[in-house]
């Protein structure tokens, strides 16, 4: 017999993903975004623990006025329906987790109107979350058949139909929630597992590559990236961002005091230009500028206004190193300094990206 309480919690809520240490700020974003959209609701969060629960009475609801692609700490959007506080018997049995999870999904959901076209079972990027690899690996094959065999998943992955998605908080203690394929990251645990190539000059390269994933559709990526398109990359040095760019077919001027990696000259579609990245600009318009540069983030935001607003570049990509403490009030301000001093109707958006650190990744344009 069972020796735990395994009854769901249902408390319809938004629950997001994050970088481990970044929960207040998504906690503060969600509460200050739903109060903005006349929504009342509480975060639940604890330090350290890679995600954020936003109670709300009418979180579909809310889902559906708060898009995805403009939150900016979140990793990956879920309307939570019910908690798992006790999977399965507790003791001497096997633990009944797919058991606990479909009896869970009736009791909140109902009958199995609702098909689900995928299942993805996964943990928080956490140092205590990483333990519980294997099990979600485990648990996602077993919930599988079980799932179909009771009429909730398609039997052909549909990748058009909501996904069902399980989030391991410990062995024993689950979150279940819907995800809204068009409204949510298509990558596992919101993450893009990008490899390092050989011949990047550095790291940040993953940086800028990630970027185009995440903050550009696949239209966006083909129309804006044609052979020899022209950009400036600022702060260049060793050239990881210039490096991405060149690979996309568009000829680079790198600007920065620092030597950049050789063969990025070499390749003959990057040119090496020591000048301060702060003071530099181009006398015609280019079609993008990029700028990784090591500096308070309210004086880069202002600098890269200048650029659109004086016409210097079509599109840029930047990144916003963040403060210690405030991290949500700042990247406020700073955004909100942004669109000021651009002066004009800008498109923007942000994201915290998983190759990112104590910093936002910005993409922002002109509107029309």
């Amino acid at each position: 017999m069972p020796t735990s309480d395994t009854t769901a919690i249902a408390q319809p809520a938004l629950l997001g993903y994050c970088r481990a240490g970044f929960e207040p700020e998504l906690a503060a974003e969600f509460t200050e975004r739903a109060g903005a959209l006349g929504f009342a609701g509480y975060a639940r969060t604890e330090r350290g623990s890679g995600f954020v629960r936003f109670v709300c009475d009418d979180a579909d609801a809310l889902s559906q006025a708060l898009p995805f692609r403009d939150l900016i700490f979140a990793r990956q959007k879920l309307v939570a329906f019910a908690e798992l506080p006790s999977l399965g018997v507790v003791g001497p049995a096997k633990p009944d987790r797919v058991g606990a999870i479909v009896a869970a999904m009736q009791a909140t959901l109902g009958t199995p109107t609702l098909h689900f076209g995928d299942v993805r079972v996964e943990h928080a990027d956490t140092d205590e979350g990483k333990p519980l690899a294997a099990l979600a690996r485990a648990l996602g094959n077993a919930l599988r058949p079980a799932l179909r065999e009771a009429g909730w998943l398609t039997y052909i992955d549909s990748p058009d139909r909501p996904r069902l998605h399980v989030l391991l908080e410990s062995g024993d203690y689950a979150h279940l929630g819907i995800v809204d394929p068009h409204d949510g990251s298509e990558w596992p645990m919101g993450i893009p597992r990008l490899r390092m190539h050989p011949q990047a000059p550095s790291r940040s390269a993953l940086k800028l590559e990630e970027a185009f994933l995440t903050l550009l559709d696949a239209k966006e990526r083909e129309a804006w990236f044609k052979e020899n398109m022209h950009a400036a990359d600022l702060g260049a040095a060793p050239g990881g961002w210039s490096w991405v760019l060149m690979r996309n077919g568009v000829r680079v001027i790198s600007v920065d005091n620092g030597p950049l990696a050789a063969h990025l000259i070499d390749s003959g579609r990057v040119e090496h230009l020591r000048a301060d990245g702060f003071v530099w600009h181009p006398k015609r318009t280019l079609d993008w500028m990029v700028c990784d540069m090591v500096e308070q983030p309210r004086r880069v935001a202002e600098r890269m206004a200048t650029w659109l607003r004086e016409g210097w570049c079509r599109r840029t990509i930047f990144n916003l190193k963040l403060p210690m403490k405030k991290r949500w009030d700042e990247t406020r301000q700073c955004l909100s300094l942004f669109e000021r001093e651009v002066g004009q109707p800008v498109e923007w958006r942000a994201k915290q990206l998983y190759h990112d650190r104590e910093e936002i990744t910005v993409f922002a344009r002109l509107r029309g």
